[in-house]
């Protein structure tokens, strides 16, 4: 550093006051002129692709790794791991597996055995994906180095040599076939067994029983979607029963959504309604109180007796007493007296 700035005939403080005065603007510029660095990912490779097949004839399989050199990292090479199975309906118990064999050493090359469709219907029954879609699900798993298709059920000697397989990992449960009651059995005699463990709750049976208790659900789901009824493989009634179904559903959701958009409108109409039911109420029993009953029955009881008293004739004396008029007021009307 002192060569550099004594070439250039600066002190050293000086170098660094200008380093210190420097505009931002330079410095973004300086930024944006680095170009942008791209992350690139590949799928793993099938065994007989060019790099899988590159990987073993560089692996010296005369070099035996133990356990206790894979597990202090004091392999002289990478470690060959291989795991297999179905892997039907990839989810996350296979991917946790497969990470558990990636991380059980350092250094470990992941080699994935994935069994074709012929085998597993003979060995386990039917599955729901095809050996291409389990091998491509595999093949983009982030902890598999290389994928083996066409998988053995057991594990010869050969099969081990031919890949150059050093570990297999997979769960510690037996599992059997018509020669033996656990295939792992011999792996583990020698050491080569890795133990992972499965994730509970989590596997392909379970999310087929789930569909299966679903079922309905599911036929009405994807006949919205398009398919048809040969497509799902149920009858000509059950399809007009489930899209019957789905309008129910659709009317129900509008209502719904109709009610929502409402909001709080909802609560200022009900109170509202409250309102003027009290205030009709109230009217009501205004009309009908006591007091109001009596001067409407004593008006009612005047204009009745007006209209059968007529007013009386005039008399010769101008001044009639009190009495006399009360005495009249007390007779019936002539006509009256007539009819009686």
């Amino acid at each position: 550093m002192l060569d550099i700035q004594q070439q250039n005939g600066e002190a050293p403080h000086k170098i660094m006051s200008r380093k210190r005065t420097r505009s931002r603007s330079e410095e973004n510029i300086n930024t944006k002129i680095q170009p942008l660095m791209m992350s690139y990912c590949q799928p793993a490779p099938f065994s007989d692709d060019e790099a899988a097949v590159r990987a073993r004839e560089e692996c010296d399989y005369t070099q035996k790794i133990t356990y206790e050199q894979a597990l202090n990292g004091e392999a002289p090479r990478p470690v060959r791991v291989y795991a297999d199975g179905a892997y039907d309906l990839f989810h996350q118990g296979h991917a946790r597996q497969l990470r558990q064999a990636k991380n059980a050493f350092p250094n470990i090359y992941l080699i994935v055995g994935v069994c074709n469709d012929e085998l597993l219907h003979k060995m386990k029954g039917r599955t729901v994906m095809d050996e291409d879609e389990r091998y491509n699900s595999v093949k983009h798993c982030r902890y598999v180095d290389e994928v083996l298709r066409n998988a053995p059920w057991e594990h010869s000697e050969e099969f081990l040599t031919e890949n150059k397989i050093d570990f297999v990992a997979h769960d510690d449960i037996p599992y059997s076939s018509e020669t033996t009651d656990d295939i792992y059995g011999p792996l583990k005699a020698k050491g080569m067994f890795l133990p992972t463990t499965r994730t509970e709750g989590v596997s392909t049976s379970d999310i087929v029983a789930r569909i299966v208790r679903d079922y309905d659900i599911y036929i009405r789901r994807n006949l919205q979607r398009g398919y048809s009824a040969k497509e799902l493989n149920i009858s000509y009634l059950k399809e007009k029963k489930y899209k019957f179904q789905n309008k129910m559903h659709e009317l129900k959701d509008k209502s719904k959504r109709v009610i929502d958009s409402i909001g709080e409108r909802r609560d200022d109409l009900i109170n509202k309604w409250e309102e003027k039911s009290k205030e009709l109420v109230e009217n009501f029993k205004l009309l009908f109180e006591p007091a109001k009953l009596r001067t409407i029955f004593s008006e009612s009881r005047d204009k009745l007796l007006k209209a059968l008293t007529p007013p009386g004739s005039p008399t010769e004396s101008a001044s009639t007493s009190s009495e006399d008029v009360e005495e009249e007021i007390d007779e019936p009307p002539r006509k009256l007296r007539r009819i009686y």
